[in-house]
């Protein structure tokens, strides 16, 4: 297959606002072994974006400098060593940066088939959200069959992802959001909306569960929340940190409640992650998660499509906070 020598992909030009995401025009990727070569036709907005953008990403040395951490295509080129994909194939991969480009060199290990009747689009909106819900609301948090799960931010990417997985392992979930649409949203998912303006939502989760508290708790607040966490948690029940929107430091924690209760405080950075932990997260996922995907289950919620070159407004849009579900960059 003949390829062009030059692509166009998204630089950040100095950590700030929206606007320091510029196109420019580089020499396509390497691509080295045990790695595919992807044609990138769709890449997935994810919040880990926007905090790289603003210098507030720990990034350690190596890591690629380039945003996007999931993408959708066709593979292109095969490095030395892979044997389970074929130029031509429709992937979707989990990326270690580099996806706001037109092509992407991704892992083979992270890198999966596209369920059948799964477009572009769609395609590009699952690995970053639906590797991390499986590697921290089922893996660290050992959600189950009958437990119940208490989703913070019920209507971003990880939020609806959470919830339909969530709705299709049996799990009861209950999800926080801040608008009667984003409840409504969450209804429609299956999820117990719990409207924070309104409510104090371990109140909630106390009077709906007899006080008996939720199984696991995925979090995105951090600090702000953790008292109010600890106090929703059922006993042995575990609280997974998956961001700090909320102030990555808490003042005046109780940890005589934390201890009461023998709560487990757990967290991961999914970048941070090995090569074979990643791909032990993509097996898992090909045997317990795409099925449902292939039946048409589960698809992920698309709330708006940009170009590529408008990358800089799709973040802008993120950050606003009314999106209900995943934004995606429509590349070629």
């Amino acid at each position: 297959m003949s390829l062009p020598n030059e692509m166009t992909r998204i630089e950040i030009s100095e950590p700030g606002g929206p606007d320091v995401l510029q196109p420019k025009r580089v020499p396509l990727p390497a691509v080295a072994e045990g790695e595919v070569l992807i044609r990138v036709h769709a890449a997935g907005i994810n919040r880990p974006d926007a905090l790289q953008r603003a210098g507030k990403y720990p990034m350690k040395p190596g890591m690629n400098p380039i945003p996007g951490l999931e993408v959708a295509g066709e593979v292109v080129a095969l490095g030395a060593s892979v044997r389970q994909f074929a130029v031509g194939d429709k992937v979707c991969a989990l990326t270690n940066g580099g996806g706001y480009a037109e092509y992407c060199a991704v892992p083979a290990g992270q890198t999966l088939p596209i369920p059948d009747g799964v477009d572009w689009v769609q395609a590009a909106a699952i690995p970053e959200t639906f590797f991390t819900v499986w590697a921290n609301l089922f893996g660290l948090g050992g959600a189950s069959r009958g437990q119940r799960a208490l989703i913070h931010g019920g209507t971003s990417g990880i939020g609806t992802t959470a919830l339909m997985l969530c709705r299709e392992f049996g799990i009861e979930a209950f999800a926080t959001a801040g608008s009667p649409d984003k409840c409504a949203a969450i209804s429609k998912l299956g999820g117990l909306p719990i409207n924070y303006r309104e409510e104090e939502f371990s109140q909630v989760i106390a009077d709906k569960t007899a006080g008996q508290g939720v199984n696991v708790i995925l979090d995105i607040m951090g600090g702000s929340y953790l008292n109010a966490n600890v106090s929703a948690l059922a006993m042995d029940g575990r609280l997974v940190m998956l961001g700090f929107l909320g102030g990555a430091r808490a003042n005046d924690f109780d940890l005589l409640a934390m201890m009461a209760k023998r709560a487990v405080i757990t967290g991961s950075l999914l970048r941070a992650r090995s090569a074979a932990e990643k791909a032990a997260i993509a097996d898992q996922l090909r045997e317990h998660v795409w099925p449902a995907l292939a039946a048409g289950r589960c698809l992920p919620m698309i709330d708006k499509v940009y170009p590529l070159a408008d990358a800089a407004q799709a973040h802008a849009h993120m950050e606003a906070g009314d999106h209900i579900g995943k934004i995606v960059l429509q590349v070629v």
